[in-house]
C-alpha cells in the first residue's frame, strides 16, 4: 500500500467514533461502500459539501448520491411514491439510487443536488457504511472517493493513489464487492433508467413488472455519473477488440489470452466487480488499453457503460 498523507481508520467502533466526529466537525471521510469506496460529507453542510467538490476537483453541475441509513430518513427528504417504495425493498440496503423530488424543508446544502429540484438517495449494503451513517445519525453525501473522472475506486490504496492529503480521512474496509456505481432510476412520471449499475435493468424491470423507459437524449445532468468521460484511465481505451496491437495492454473477457482478464469465465458479475480495479493495474504500465467486447446483457450493460465513457474523447 502507498504511503497515505491521510489517517487510515479501522473499520471498528473507534474508527466509526472518529469518523463520525470529523463528519460532524464538516470533514471529508472516504468511506466503503458495496459499491466503490465513497467520499463522504455531512449533506446538510454547505461548507463540507463544497470540500468535496474540491477535492475531487468536480464540477458543480454534477449532483451528489445522498447515503441514508434507512427508508424513513430517505421519507423525510424526498416525495415518497408507491413505486418507489416497492423499489426500496425489493433492492435497499443494495446498488440502487433513486431520484425523487425534494420536499420543502430537507435541510440539505442546494450544492448536494447542483439546485435540481429532485434527489438521488440510496441506502448502502455495506456493514461499515452503515455502521458510519448509524453513528453519525444523518444523510452523508458520497460521490466515488477520487478525482472526478478518473476510474472509481474500490481499494483504500485506490483512494490513497487519488485523494491523500486532500481529505481528512479513509476507513479501511477492505474491498468492494459489487464494484460498479450504484444503478440510478428516476420515478418522476415513471420509473426511466438514468445509469446503469450494480442491479441490472432486466433485475429491476422483473420486480416492477414493467419495461423501464430510457432517458430522452439531452446535454443537460439530471443525475450523478452522466458526464460523457468519466471513469477514465490515463491512458487511452479501445473498445471491442478482438486482440492487442503494438504497445497495448489488454483486459480481456471470456476465454482470450490477456494481461489482465475480467472474467476468464464469462461471468458478469465477477466482470463488475474486477473492472475498475483492473483498469487501474493496467493505467500503471502507461500503455494503452485495449477491451475485450463484453454482451450487451445484465450488468455487462452497466460495465459497456463505464468502458464507453472511459473511452470518450476526454475534455481539454
Amino acid at each position: 500500500m502507498p504511503r497515505s498523507d491521510t489517517p487510515i481508520l479501522p473499520a471498528d467502533a473507534d474508527g466509526m467514533d472518529r469518523a463520525a466526529h470529523i463528519l460532524r466537525e464538516g470533514g471529508l471521510v472516504a468511506l466503503p461502500t458495496e459499491t466503490v469506496y465513497g467520499l463522504g460529507a455531512d449533506a446538510r453542510n454547505d461548507h463540507a459539501v463544497a470540500r468535496i467538490f474540491e477535492a475531487k476537483d468536480r464540477p458543480a453541475f454534477n449532483p451528489l448520491i445522498v447515503h441514508v441509513a434507512d427508508i424513513a430518513s430517505a421519507r423525510h427528504l424526498v416525495h415518497w411514491t408507491r413505486v418507489a417504495d416497492r423499489l426500496a425493498q425489493a433492492f435497499w440496503p443494495g446498488p440502487l439510487s433513486l431520484v425523487l423530488p425534494l420536499k420543502a424543508g430537507h435541510g440539505l446544502s442546494p450544492l448536494v443536488t447542483a439546485d435540481l429540484p429532485t434527489l438521488a438517495i440510496r441506502i448502502p449494503a455495506h456493514a461499515v457504511a452503515r455502521a458510519l451513517l448509524a453513528r453519525f445519525d444523518g444523510p452523508i453525501a458520497a460521490p466515488s472517493a477520487n478525482p472526478s473522472g478518473r476510474i472509481s475506486p474500490t481499494t483504500v490504496t485506490h483512494v490513497i493513489a487519488g485523494l491523500s492529503g486532500r481529505i481528512d480521512a479513509i476507513i479501511d474496509g477492505g474491498g468492494c464487492t459489487v464494484g460498479l456505481e450504484s444503478t440510478i432510476i428516476g420515478l418522476k412520471p415513471q420509473p426511466v433508467l438514468l445509469r446503469p449499475g450494480g442491479v441490472s435493468a432486466e433485475t429491476i424491470e422483473t420486480a416492477l413488472g414493467a419495461p423501464l423507459a430510457r432517458p430522452e437524449s439531452t446535454d443537460r445532468i439530471t443525475a450523478p455519473g452522466q458526464i460523457l468521460s468519466h471513469y477514465a484511465p490515463e491512458a487511452p481505451v479501445r473498445l471491442n477488440a478482438t486482440h492487442k496491437t503494438a504497445g497495448e495492454v489488454l483486459l480481456g473477457f471470456g476465454p482470450v489470452e490477456a494481461d489482465l482478464n475480467l472474467s476468464p469465465g464469462g461471468d458478469l458479475a465477477e466482470a463488475a466487480a474486477n473492472l475498475f480495479g483492473h483498469l487501474h493495474r493496467l493505467d500503471a504500465t502507461g500503455r494503452p488499453i485495449a477491451v475485450s467486447p463484453i454482451p450487451q446483457t445484465g450488468l455487462g450493460r452497466a460495465i459497456n457503460d463505464r468502458l464507453r465513457r472511459a473511452a470518450a474523447p476526454r475534455p481539454t
